[in-house]
């Protein structure tokens, strides 16, 4: 799964080389290091617990977790001083006695809640649909709940995602790697760490999840969307080469497989824009966003993040060129300006998305009041990631 290396040296093993301690699983590159991390690494001492929480992965998945709800607890604990979770109704969890936390679009006092009831939540539901064979549908429609909150009907993000996401993993880490359940937990891993930015770990999960999804032949879609995850964080470690061809790829396939009018296909055009103005290709990433920014708002409406990503994507084609014309300056101010307000309204203030299109329209406007005034301006925003989804 997602312990490929060794103990001791840190020798990556793939997913089937190595030797495992015989009681509780933990991975080794050979007999040497198992010996050395028994005998120095403290493993006489962790054997039997590891053994207990049900194995190396299961034992892993537990600590991070732990360690992942009080990162956001203590990320969340202004917004939430003298709140109650509206699923306990209490402000420390009974058991964990962790705090609280929010992080999605609920305003005022709403959406207060602990990790561990989200989870429980989640995890009744998928449980419930399983059981009574609801059928895929009901079955995705209730792992949603996994990453996105159930009343204001938005994604978490920041540290709240991620700890949602180890949340998610050490529920389903125990089951067959062809069990779609345990798939989806990785891929939600992944995006949980890459939303808290711990971008080498993300792509790592996502590695390996590609990985074993493409060994077991799974479908193009889910190939897809994992493609899609693993070239977001390929992008906040600088590969944008790399970036390029995969959101390219990417976006041809959905477009091959749903058509241009898909929430899919939209979003991987955007995507792909994107990737072009890292790249100072301007031309191709406006004249992409002009074609399809049309079937956006006909189809999705101006008020869906999708539509909204994509008009920023438009206005960073604009700006970002520094032979921009002034034309070109102000319509990228009007789009940001227009933008920001609907994402505001629909998203809330503290949405990455909403922030990251502040930042740019400020960067946008900075730029063109000193073409005005007949000064040259050479920063660029870096805002311009942050507007690059992880998808779920």
């Amino acid at each position: 799964m997602i312990l490929t290396q060794c103990a001791v040296c840190a020798t990556d093993l793939g997913l089937t080389r190595g030797k495992k301690c015989g009681r509780c699983s933990t991975r080794y590159c050979g007999a040497a290091c198992q010996v050395q991390h028994w005998k120095e690494g403290g493993h006489d001492q962790l054997c039997k617990l590891i053994k207990k929480a049900g194995g190396a992965e299961q034992y892993n998945a537990n600590e991070k977790y732990s360690e992942a709800v009080s990162v956001a607890a203590e990320a969340c604990a202004e917004d939430t001083k003298g709140q109650t979770c509206y699923i306990c109704t209490q402000a420390l969890h009974w058991k964990t006695k962790e705090g609280l936390v929010r992080m999605c679009s609920c305003r005022g006092t709403a959406g207060f809640a602990h990790v561990s009831c989200l989870a429980e939540e989640a995890k009744i539901l998928v449980a419930e649909a399983l059981e009574r064979n609801l059928g895929n549908k009901a079955l995705e429609r209730n792992f949603c709940r996994w990453y996105k909150c159930s009343l204001c009907e938005q994604k978490y993000h920041g540290d709240v995602k991620c700890a949602l996401g180890w949340a998610c993993w050490k529920t389903y880490v125990g089951r067959l790697e062809s069990d779609r359940l345990l798939s989806s937990a990785m891929r939600l891993l992944g995006n949980g760490l890459f939303a808290a930015e711990h971008y080498e770990d993300a792509a790592f999960v996502q590695e390996t999840d590609f990985s074993i999804a493409r060994r077991l032949g799974a479908p193009e879609r889910d190939v897809l969307a994992m493609q899609s995850n693993l070239a977001s964080t390929y992008q906040r470690l600088g590969r944008l080469e790399d970036v390029l061809r995969m959101r390219r790829d990417v976006y041809s396939g959905w477009l091959k497989l749903n058509g241009k009018g898909s929430v899919d296909t939209l979003r991987e055009a955007c995507n792909y824009a994107f990737s072009l103005t890292d790249l100072k290709r301007f031309e191709e990433a406006k004249a992409l966003m002009r074609k399809t920014m049309p079937v956006a708002r006909r189809v999705l409406g101006d008020s869906h993040e999708t539509t909204l990503r994509m008009r920023a994507s438009y206005a960073q084609s604009l700006y970002m060129n520094d032979r921009a014309p002034l034309d070109d300056l102000r319509e990228a101010v009007t789009t940001f300006e227009e933008t920001e307000r609907i994402a505001r309204r629909v998203l809330g203030g503290a949405r990455p998305l909403t922030l990251a299109i502040e930042a740019n329209a400020r960067e946008a406007r900075d730029r063109l009041v000193a073409r005005e005034g007949g000064r040259d301006v050479s920063s660029v925003c870096d805002a311009v990631a942050a507007m690059t989804p992880g998808g779920a």
